[in-house]
């Protein structure tokens, strides 16, 4: 059923609405406009005009932004929800996500069921001008507090964009993809206990590889992004390599670049390159390569979605295993779904989905790979608002198997 085509089981947008577009603070390969930037604010306000629901927007005094910030966290339904608002030469919007999660884990030494908070996130974009953005993006998950986007962006033009702060790396699509989008409820697999995977721990997953070895997620320095016309888009990142843990530890800087070609509606093949610098075991700095390529056919919440992707490059974590160099590894992944409206009983969709992860922490050694599959099922009540189901079955190199039911509930606004 993942091969009907989008008109068959009503696998379409709902009623020919247009669903939003994934959106992080950040191009993959395609923006608002079909390609090019991002709208300057989230979903459902009108750029200039009303906030969503034709409400006013109200004048305040900067100071009582924080006060604000708390409301629009802690207020049930829609009362702030990505609601803007002046404030001195600004216009700010807030909005926001709260996922919580159980799971459980067959490992040894692993809970064998935990209820958390996964994320609790308030979302501040701030517009001052059509040249000058940016957003504030604190995280309250886990039980704890990390800033995640933090940026001052330039739009000088379609094709050229300047970022200084903090956002995501310019790597791959599944790291790059919003958590309000993705239909996997942990982009790792991670299955609490299980810490195999040479170098990285955890899984052999491709996210676990491209985290854990600091090629994608979040960082802080400078990025550029555009659209070069209809068919061409990119992004690259200068950042410290540290992550969002504060100051560089040494005083190298770590690159990272990808470009997507449109090939035809709604398909897409990017590749990107990073080189990372770490500190090494007497303390110098050494930099790690990797290369990779996706490809994404579909889009969120519309029909079948498809994307795939493979990234090989150095294990630095794992330390030297050969003479004069860096263990290298290789891994791949595929994640399909299909979209269906199910109207009736408050149900906007369903959307069964399945993901195949490999990977191989050290190409040279033997019984060392591990494969994690992921059948799995989300449930929509409204837009991104759902509930998420994923079974993450992980079988390592030696033959032995483990599994993680996750249940997830999704809150956005």
């Amino acid at each position: 059923f993942f091969l009907l085509p989008s008109g068959v089981g009503g696998g379409g947008a709902r009623g020919g609405e247009r669903r939003e577009p994934a959106r992080e603070g950040c191009v993959r390969h395609h923006g608002g406009a079909r390609f090019g930037a991002w709208p300057r604010h989230p979903e459902g306000a009108e750029e200039g005009g009303r906030g969503r629901g034709g409400v006013d927007r109200s004048v305040i005094r900067l100071r009582s932004i924080p006060l604000i910030a708390v409301l629009a966290a802690a207020a049930p339904g829609p009362i702030l929800a990505q609601e803007e608002i002046g404030a001195r030469y600004a216009q700010v919007e807030f909005g926001g996500r709260l996922h919580s999660q159980l799971a459980t884990s067959s490992a040894d030494g692993g809970k064998s069921t935990d209820f958390f908070t996964r994320r609790a996130r308030l979302t501040i974009d701030v517009r001052v001008s059509p040249l000058l953005d940016g957003r504030v993006q604190p995280d309250f998950g886990d039980g704890k507090l990390e800033l995640k986007d933090a940026y001052f962006r330039l739009n000088f033009d379609r094709g050229f964009r300047l970022s200084a702060g903090q956002f995501k790396r310019a790597f791959d699509i599944f790291e790059l993809d919003s958590s309000t989008d993705v239909v996997v409820v942990e982009r790792t697999g991670r299955i609490d206990g299980l810490g195999e995977c040479g170098g990285v721990g955890g899984v052999c997953s491709l996210s676990r590889f491209t985290e854990k070895l600091a090629y994608s997620d979040r960082d802080i320095g400078v990025k550029i992004d555009g659209s070069l016309g209809e068919r061409l888009g990119y992004q690259a990142t200068l950042t410290n390599g540290t992550g969002t843990g504060g100051a560089d530890e040494n005083s190298g800087k770590s690159l990272a670049a990808r470009l997507s070609v449109r090939l035809a509606d709604d398909m897409w093949l990017s590749g990107n390159v990073a080189r990372h610098d770490f500190v090494a075991a007497d303390g110098g700095t050494e930099t790690a390569t990797a290369l990779g390529g996706d490809l994404e056919i579909g889009r969120f919440r519309e029909g079948t979605h498809l994307q795939i992707g493979v990234v090989s490059g150095e294990n630095w974590r794992l330390g030297d295993s050969t003479p004069g160099g860096i263990p290298g590894f290789l891994t791949a992944q595929a994640i399909v779904s299909r979209y269906f409206v199910w109207q009736g009983n408050g149900w906007e969709g369903v959307e069964p989905m399945a993901r195949v992860s490999w990977g191989d922490p050290d190409r040279g050694a033997d019984e060392d790979a591990g494969l994690l599959l992921t059948p799995g099922v989300f449930l929509y009540v409204k837009g991104k608002n759902r509930i998420g189901a994923n079974l993450d079955v992980y079988r390592s190199g030696s033959g032995e198997t483990e599994f993680s039911f996750k249940l997830q509930t999704y809150l956005y606004y």
